[in-house]
């Protein structure tokens, strides 16, 4: 049996994973990510931890590469530019340095986000469709566009970014990328919290929402137990991500959009919400794209790695 590496790099821990060309997860394990010194020991630290486990197993014949997804933007070729989360503050061809760590393995390298969309296509949500958009909803809005099996990365690996997508240009409020309007304001984790407050102080009707910890997590409860308010904030981030999926699909065209992060946890409550309005606005040709929910939850990241090399 032959296995890859996947390595799904965060900024408080690495997911590593023996993954077979099948796709299945033979073996996971964690390490820190060790951020201090401006993160120069994070890939010696994977480096390490691989050949270990590899040395422990006697794997070193059955492995044909290592993929790795990175919180930043990863070109085709396995250049990154920069990486905040890990406090990465170059432009390095992370695929070759990881390779060279290792002895000379094959390495990819991908955007964290594009790399758990190739994995819910390859195992998950995505399995039994064609070109696919993953959009992960969490404290911001990530996505990954799969095209013919294949990661879309673009130019500069920023392929996917649709967090940043213009939604308001008459928003006031500066998201932090230091746009304004953007559609993970409102259809976010922390966007749901806005919409939140905002409908809470706008009335004075009694509410599940009302004198408590308001987070998405409330919000959707709150909608499950019958609460108008909620009802209504379920209503506008409808409005927002229905919009924002309506404006990808006029150009990316997917069959199916899988939907993943915290928000997602919810389950198919959000579906109905999220659909009325994205037929409403989408292209008439684009209307009959599937939304679903993600199945892989945190194994996304490790499974698309793997996939990447396994390619």
């Amino acid at each position: 049996m032959k296995y890859a590496i996947g390595i799904d790099v965060g900024g408080t821990s690495v997911k590593l994973g023996f993954v077979s060309v099948e796709g299945e997860v033979a073996e996971a394990w964690e390490i820190p990510t060790r951020t201090e010194d401006g993160g120069k020991e994070i890939l010696p630290d994977i480096a390490a931890s691989v050949k270990k486990r590899i040395a422990e197993k006697g794997m070193a014949d059955d492995i044909v590469g290592a993929g790795i997804g990175l919180p930043g933007p990863v070109d085709d070729e396995g250049v990154i530019r920069k990486a905040v989360n890990l406090h990465w503050d170059r432009i390095f061809n992370v695929a070759d340095e990881l390779s060279e760590l290792l002895g000379g393995m094959k390495v990819k390298a991908g955007n964290d986000a594009n790399v758990a969309a190739l994995g819910e296509y390859w195992q998950g949500a995505g399995k039994d469709y064609g070109d696919m958009v993953m959009v992960t909803l969490g404290t911001g809005i990530g996505g990954g566009i799969i095209h013919h099996g294949q990661i879309f990365a673009g130019t500069t690996g920023a392929g996917g970014e649709i967090g940043h997508l213009c939604l308001n240009p008459y928003e006031k409020i500066r998201c932090n990328c230091g746009n304004a309007g953007c559609f993970e304001q409102y259809a976010s984790a922390t966007g749901i919290v806005r919409l939140t407050r905002e409908e809470l102080e706008a009335s004075d009707e009694d509410s599940l929402l009302r004198d408590t910890e308001i987070t998405a997590k409330a919000m959707w409860d709150a909608v499950k137990a019958g609460d108008a308010l909620a009802i209504r904030v379920a209503d506008r981030f409808g409005f927002y991500l229905g919009w924002g999926l309506s404006v990808i699909a006029g150009v990316v065209n997917p069959e199916v959009f899988v939907l993943g992060g915290g928000v997602s946890q919810a389950g198919d409550i959000i579906l109905p919400f999220v659909r009325k309005n994205f037929e409403e606005h989408a292209f008439h040709a684009c209307r009959d794209a599937q939304i679903v929910i993600a199945t892989l939850g945190n194994g996304a990241g490790t499974l698309g790695a793997a996939k990447m090399v396994i390619n």
